[in-house]
């Protein structure tokens, strides 16, 4: 699994499910210890100090149930935010590229990241053009103000920075595919 892949498949699952999952045990104990940086590819050190210092679980459990449960202050599905696309697309999109999907709603913030993650994993010819279009259709359109509002709605310091980290990851992970695609045209020419 290359950086790119990790970056994706931590913040997606961070956001997508619950901190109480056992799934995410694991990454939290690594956060909680500090052991994160040495993991992390990003530049991104100071923050994840700030992260390591506010993983409370029963605090994060009542943060995540608040932003993103059933009544959520800030809706996790890009179909609910007006630069959004229909969940359909998003469906549709992942299915031709052979990603299996289940029965949750597929355009979820943290789904879409771990789906980045899974296209990168595949390695497919078309990858960097499938990661591309996952970001720039249905991914970043409408990214910027939900973790906007995730960082104002966010009870927990643990949120609000995870807000941070993801924005500035989202960005350096856009550049990287730019550069990917760059170096592959000049392969092909």
């Amino acid at each position: 699994m290359n950086e790119f892949s990790v970056v994706c498949r931590i913040l997606g699952s961070l956001f997508y499910r619950q901190p109480q999952d056992p799934l995410l045990a694991p990454l939290l104990t690594l956060i909680q210890q500090g052991k994160m940086p040495q993991h992390w590819p990003l530049e991104q050190d100071d923050l994840l100090a700030r992260l390591e210092k506010s993983v409370d679980l029963p605090a994060l459990t009542a943060d995540y149930v608040s932003l993103f449960g059933d009544d959520p202050a800030v809706a996790p599905w890009g179909s609910a935010w007006e630069e959004g696309v229909p969940e359909a697309e998003v469906r549709a999109f992942l299915q031709q590229r052979g990603m299996p999907l289940g029965e949750g709603p597929a355009d979820h913030f943290g789904g879409l990241l771990l789906a980045a993650s899974w296209l990168e994993d595949q390695a497919q010819d078309d990858e960097t053009a499938a990661q591309i279009a996952l970001f720039d259709n249905y991914l970043l359109p409408w990214s910027g103000r939900f973790l906007g509002k995730v960082e104002s709605h966010a009870v927990t310091p643990f949120y609000r920075t995870l807000a941070i980290i993801c924005r500035e990851a989202l960005d350096a992970m856009r550049d990287e595919l730019a550069e990917t695609d760059d170096d592959n045209r000049q392969q092909d020419a």
